[in-house]
């Protein structure tokens, strides 16, 4: 069985099948710390699933909002023009709780909070957390981890 697990407390993801480690990187989960409530701007933990793979073939550093891509290619200049934004990057893997009550349906829904595995900025550091909730990685990273999963995955979020 395939599972991608989230280590908080290490700030790294490891995909594993049947035990055997197939992909591993640094990520950089909540500022915040680790959270379900809604509007807590903090990493959900538990069991999830991937509930949707967004940006297939999109080119490195696509910017999207709303899920959609902008049309937009991440750049310096963007960044200065922007400063504001929150860049989410390249590719999203959405994440939906399994576990009622913890981190699905009511005020603890991961996927009604939008949390995503995406791309970031290559200027953001990794192995630290500093993001508003959701899990961030380097692009390539995500990209390579993108075309190892697929909707339906396990994904174990640990604190």
């Amino acid at each position: 069985m395939t599972l991608l697990n989230i280590f908080i407390s290490q700030q790294k993801c490891q995909l594993t099948d049947n035990g055997k480690v197939l992909f591993e990187a640094a990520i950089s989960t909540a500022l915040k710390g680790v959270g379900e409530q809604k509007n807590s701007a903090c990493t959900p933990s538990g069991l999830h699933i991937i509930r949707a793979c967004i940006g297939a073939n999109q080119p490195e550093n696509t910017v999207f909002v709303a899920r959609r891509p902008t049309g937009e290619i991440y750049n310096q200049a963007l960044a200065l023009q922007c400063s504001e934004r929150d860049w989410i990057l390249t590719r999203i893997l959405w994440l939906s709780g399994l576990e009622l009550g913890k981190n699905r349906l009511g005020n603890v829904d991961t996927m009604q909070r939008y949390i995503y595995i995406h791309g970031c900025p290559d200027t953001e550091p990794m192995g630290k957390p500093l993001s508003h909730g959701c899990i961030r990685m380097r692009n390539k990273d995500i990209i390579v981890l993108f075309d190892l999963v697929e909707t339906g995955t396990n994904v174990m979020i640990y604190a």
